[in-house]
This record gives C-alpha cells, sequence and structure tokens, in this order.
C-alpha cells in the first residue's frame, strides 16, 4: 500500500485546534490553499476541517470580492492598459452587473470560492467588496451591507467586530487582513474619501452606479502588520504547512485604528 500523502480534514483539524480556533467561534478567514500545502480534496477539505473546528455553532466568513467590477479600481485599470478609447469603451459595456448569487470573487482563493458556493451560505449585497459567510450567524452578518460602504459600519467588517470574531489567516501576509480596513473607517472622524463606479442589476438591465466611499489604501499594512505581530495579541502556528495567525477581530481592529492614527495622514491620500 502506497503511503498516504499530504493533509487531511483531521490533520488540518488539529493544527487549527492547535493555534487556538475552538467550538462556536465566528471566524474571518484568509486562506492560501497553496501555502498550506497538499491536502486530499482540495478546498473542500481545507473547508470541511474549518467547519469542525468551530463545530455547527460556529460561521465561517470569507472576503469574496469582485474588484473588476468598477473603471476606478487597479485591476481595471491593468486590464485595459494598452487598449484605445473604442476599445475601453466597448469592455465597459460588455462589462456584466454583479450577481450575489452567481458572480465569482476575483482573487480571493479557492477557498474563499469554495466557502461561497457550499449550500447553505450567505453573500452580502455588496457589488465590489461583497462577503460570504457559512453557519448559523451568516444572515446576520451578511445583511445590510450597503452599496456605499465597502468595508466601513454598513458593511458585514462591523457586524464581526460587534459578534466578537477571530481572524484567521492561513498562509497569508497582513496586507490580506480585511479587518485593518475596517480601522480606516475609524482612525480619524473624517477619513479621506474618494468616487467609485460599479455595475449593478436595475430592472433587468446593466447600470453604471456611482457613489463616494472611504480611501482604501494597502500601501502601509505591511508595516502595520509588522508592528502588529510585536503584541501578544496574535497566536502564531502552522496550518499543515502555512505559517498563520489567529487574532480577536475587535483588538486588532482597535490597534489599527491607533496605529494609522499615529502614522497615516490623510492629506497625503
Amino acid at each position: 500500500m502506497a503511503p498516504s500523502v499530504g493533509q487531511t480534514r483531521q490533520t488540518l483539524t488539529a493544527d487549527l485546534r492547535a493555534l487556538g480556533v475552538s467550538t462556536g467561534q465566528v471566524l474571518l478567514v484568509h486562506a492560501s490553499l497553496r501555502r498550506i500545502g497538499a491536502v486530499r480534496g482540495g478546498a473542500a477539505e481545507v473547508v470541511a476541517a474549518l467547519r469542525s473546528a468551530v463545530g455547527p455553532q460556529g460561521t465561517l466568513a470569507v472576503p469574496t470580492g469582485t474588484a473588476s467590477n468598477s473603471d476606478a479600481s487597479m485591476l481595471y485599470f491593468t486590464r485595459t492598459a494598452g487598449m484605445t478609447p473604442e476599445q475601453i469603451s466597448q469592455y465597459k459595456a460588455a462589462m456584466p452587473p454583479f450577481d450575489p448569487a452567481a458572480t465569482p470573487s476575483e482573487g480571493m482563493g479557492r477557498i474563499a470560492e469554495q466557502i461561497r458556493t457550499t449550500p447553505g451560505a450567505v453573500r452580502s449585497a455588496h457589488p465590489q467588496s461583497s462577503f460570504a459567510a457559512l453557519g448559523p450567524m451568516a444572515r446576520k452578518l451578511m445583511e445590510g451591507h450597503a452599496i456605499d460602504c465597502h468595508l466601513g459600519e454598513s458593511s458585514p467588517l462591523a457586524r464581526l467586530y460587534e459578534m466578537d470574531a477571530w481572524i484567521l489567516l492561513l498562509g497569508v501576509g497582513y496586507p490580506a487582513c480585511a479587518a485593518f480596513h475596517l480601522a480606516e473607517y475609524r482612525y480619524v472622524a473624517n477619513p479621506p474619501m474618494r468616487r467609485y463606479r460599479c455595475v449593478i442589476a436595475v430592472a433587468g438591465r446593466a447600470v453604471w452606479h456611482e457613489y463616494r466611499d472611504v480611501v482604501l489604501d494597502d500601501r502601509d499594512l505591511g508595516d502595520l502588520g509588522a508592528d502588529f505581530d510585536r503584541t501578544e495579541i496574535a497566536a502564531r502556528g502552522r496550518v499543515g504547512q502555512a505559517a498563520s495567525r489567529l487574532a480577536p477581530m475587535a483588538p486588532t481592529v482597535d490597534f489599527a485604528a491607533e496605529w494609522l492614527r499615529l502614522h497615516r495622514h490623510p492629506a497625503d491620500l
């Protein structure tokens, strides 16, 4: 008989438990399947391990953003670089409106997509910065995601903060930590704003919708994460082969807001 290869639901669950994941937690997950290493069963097995670790009373949440649904995102500018004005016009005309039930996430990883597409998952309605959740608190977390609030007080991040959720980073760095962006809404009384545009469906037609929201800037989140890692807020360990962190969300966001207040100058954004 050939030796077994790769992680299993059981080994991953044991690693998650050793890191501090416990029954009943509400868990905001950011994960890289590749960094976890070979997993028999792939992303589905990782999600099964996560569900096993939090148990039937626990809830998993993941970002399921769609950055290309915009004409003001870096992904849009990358994809349209070198196009003629006519080609850009055609590209924009062909952009489909966001559909919470069907639009795939982009750049969030296979584990996030696995959770999004699992029967019973609930997705928030934001056309650029949606989240998905699985578990008994999923609907409460996902409802009320305002179109003019990417990651602030009318987003699932604020609900996660209120529910004393935990943040799990599996093989990804702090720049991927969505909770840091909630701090961007809180570090000053009037954070800098900018214009956003996206495609939504209105009466079955694709319509461009314009709104203003807080400037989201990840350029200094690596430095923020490095300083956060010097605290004792986050537990460290490995899940499979992935260097991982587990941190309570409220202290993490509070630390980030204070760090941004001290290090970031809104007028420079």
